[in-house]
C-alpha cells in the first residue's frame, strides 16, 4: 500500500531502509510516537496483516525522497483499530504528521474501517492538537503506559474518531 500527498510519499518499509531507519531511531528524542516509544522492529519489513499497513513517511524533494518518520495502523488486544505515528524531531512543526495521518485515515476508511483510536501523553499538547485537527475526540479515558518500551510513566489520553468513506462524506 502506498500514498502520495503534496509533500510526502508513504510506503511500506523495505530491507534497504533498515540502516537509515536505525539511525533515526537511535536518536533518543525520536522514540516517542503518538507519542510512545518505538523500536526498529515496529517498522522494518515483517509478515503483517495487509489491512493494517505500517508505512514509512518520506519527504518528497527535488532529489531522492528523505525518510522523516513512520505511521501505521495496529490493533489493541480489544480489537480496536489504532493510529500510530512518529516524526523525526528535526522535522516536527512542519505539518508532516497531520498530512501523513490524513492520508492514512483515508486509507483506513477505504479499507472499510469506521472507527479508530489514538493516544497521546498527557503532557504533549502538540500531539493533542494534531489528533484534534484530525477529528479525534477524547473518550475521557487515560492509562499509564505498559510494556518493555514504556520508560516514561506519563498518563496516555485515549481519543477516538469516526471514519467515513467518500460516499458518506458526499451524502452529508
Amino acid at each position: 500500500m502506498f500514498a502520495r500527498t503534496s509533500r510526502l510519499m508513504l510506503r511500506p518499509a523495505w530491507a534497504e531502509d533498515a540502516r537509515v531507519l536505525g539511525n533515526l531511531l537511535a536518536d533518543a528524542m525520536i522514540c516517542r510516537a503518538l507519542w510512545h516509544p518505538v523500536d526498529q522492529g515496529d517498522w522494518v519489513p515483517q509478515p503483517s496483516d495487509p489491512l493494517l499497513p505500517s508505512l514509512l513517511i518520506f519527504e518528497r524533494t527535488s532529489g531522492a525522497p528523505r525518510l522523516i518518520g513512520a505511521c501505521g495502523l495496529s490493533r489493541r488486544a480489544s480489537g480496536a483499530l489504532v493510529l500510530k505515528v512518529w516524526i523525526d524531531p528535526a522535522q516536527r512543526g512542519r505539518g508532516f504528521a497531520s498530512e501523513a495521518c490524513a492520508a492514512l485515515l483515508e486509507i483506513a476508511a477505504t479499507l472499510g474501517f469506521r472507527q479508530i483510536e489514538a493516544g497521546h501523553e498527557a503532557d504533549d499538547p502538540a500531539a493533542a492538537a494534531l489528533l484534534g485537527k484530525l477529528g479525534f475526540r477524547s473518550t475521557g479515558l487515560a492509562a499509564l503506559p505498559s510494556g518493555k518500551s514504556s520508560k516514561r510513566q506519563v498518563p496516555t489520553n485515549l481519543l477516538r474518531a469516526r471514519l467515513c468513506d467518500k460516499r458518506e462524506a458526499l451524502a452529508a
